[in-house]
């Protein structure tokens, strides 16, 4: 398990506020996101990555999940840089059905991200799709972001490079 400095399950101020947010799926064009108000617990995100990858020997340790899809996909919080606090490091998204993708360097950058009107799901699979801006969302973002206002495709973007094997890691865990 990787420190993050003392703070690894204490639910980011951030993530309180987005979990008081109501999400409009908007019959597939809105947001699919369904945060929770709290990390799932280390027990219960173990559980979940032995389930999803067959791998029943890992630790969920690396990951606070902390939102889901409709279909059960899942939000978190990856811990991948040694020694940072949570709020820098990459958020993730790992879908019911094997999908995943980086959606952001970092809990700030993921504001954006949702303020532009993009859920972890659709950052992840379909960052290409039109833009939708959600006024609330940017003022949460606003209000809690230390990162600049971009485009949620420049984030994604900028996250995948930064993270470039994200996807393959998670194949070499499957089994």
């Amino acid at each position: 398990m990787i420190d993050t400095t003392g703070d690894e399950r204490r639910f980011p101020t951030a993530l309180a506020e987005v979990a008081r947010t109501e999400f409009d799926y908007d019959e597939g064009e809105g947001i699919d996101f369904e945060p929770y108000d709290a990390f799932d617990s280390a027990e219960e995100t173990t559980d979940w990555l032995r389930h999803w990858t067959g791998n029943h020997e890992l630790d969920g340790g690396a990951y606070r999940v902390f939102g889901q899809d409709g279909t059960g996909g899942l939000a978190a919080i990856w811990c991948t840089r040694p020694g940072r606090p949570l709020v820098e490091q990459p958020v993730v998204f790992m879908g019911s059905e094997g999908e995943r993708g980086v959606v952001a360097g970092n809990l700030s950058d993921f504001l954006w991200v949702l303020a532009d009107g993009f859920g972890p799901m659709e950052a992840a699979l379909y960052v290409e799709r039109e833009a939708r801006p959600d006024r609330a969302l940017a003022g949460l973002a606003e209000r809690h972001a230390t990162t600049p206002r971009r485009p949620a495709r420049e984030i994604v973007v900028g996250a995948r490079a930064e993270f470039p094997g994200f996807s393959d890691g998670i194949d070499e865990l499957c089994r």
